[in-house]
This record gives structure tokens, sequence and C-alpha cells, in this order.
């Protein structure tokens, strides 16, 4: 029976803190028999995967799928560069905003999508130290703002004294 739906395998959480998202995208992921077999596992890490553009293609390099514990010698190696599958008018677009505006190519998750391997890239700019900074102090009064209206709609309102 063929897989339905989405299955995420492995996401970068560490992306969306570093980098602010411009545009989110989903490649397919060139890949061999047995790292397949070994992402179906649930094993693999995009801790330090990046993208990058090279003679018109775009490859997905650092990423990591351990080897397949029942492999033989056409076993994978964990590290390899990995080509990404995406249209040439994409490609071309990419490339152009890449090369303009200081922006790069961040792999966000790989996930399963009616069996076939994906990969969730996007096109990012990287953060400094102090917008990382409002981000957290954003979502920490959000967080508050969120307590204080659950805490009113239980009658526990605190009273400011």
């Amino acid at each position: 029976m063929k897989e339905q739906g989405r299955k995420v395998i492995a996401q970068n959480r560490r992306a969306r803190h570093d980098y602010a998202i411009l545009e989110e995208l989903e490649a397919g992921v060139a890949l061999k028999g047995t790292e397949v077999k070994s992402l179906r596992l649930g094993r693999a890490s995009l801790v330090d995967a990046f993208a990058t553009i090279d003679d018109g293609e775009i490859f997905l390099r650092n990423l990591h799928i351990p080897e397949y514990v029942r492999g033989s010698w056409t076993n994978h190696e964990p590290r390899r560069t990995r080509k990404l599958l995406l249209h040439r008018g994409e490609i071309d677009r990419l490339m152009g905003k890449t090369r303009e505006g200081g922006l790069t190519l961040v792999p966000l998750s790989l996930y399963f999508n009616d069996g076939k391997v994906k990969c969730e890239l996007a096109l990012a700019k990287g953060k400094k130290d102090y917008d990382k900074r409002q981000d957290l102090a954003k979502k920490d009064a959000q967080r508050e703002m969120a307590r204080a209206v659950g805490r009113a709609a239980k009658g526990r309102a605190r009273s400011l004294r």
C-alpha cells in the first residue's frame, strides 16, 4: 500500500531563530536506496545543513543521514552532497536572489510527502543579535498576555496592589 500524507523526518529549529525567513519552497532530494531506508527509520540531522548553487544546480550540503544498519558495501556516505530537484525557473530565480541581496538557502525540514522525500527550503537573511533579542522579547510578551487572558477567563485575575 502506498504511503499517504506528510511525515516529518527532521526539522531545523535553529534556522528560524538564526534567520529571517523570506520565502519557503519544496524541493525533491536525489537519494540512494540505503539513504531512503535510513530515513524511513526516522534518522537524519539538519543541524549544519545548508544549500548552495553550483553550475546552475542546487545542492544540499552537510545533511547527516546515518548509514543504514543492515546495509552492506553499497551503504552511502553519511554527509555526502545531495542534489535538490527544482524546476529551472525556480533555480534561476533563486540564483538571482542569492547573488543580489546577500540571501542564503537554508533547509527547514526533511519529510516524506506521499512516499517521496522532500526538503522544505527557505530563502533567508541572517539575523543580527539585536533582532534575536527583539524576537525573544516579543515572544515573552505574547506568552505573558496569553497567561493573563487565561487567568481572567478562569476568574482568577491577578489583582494589582
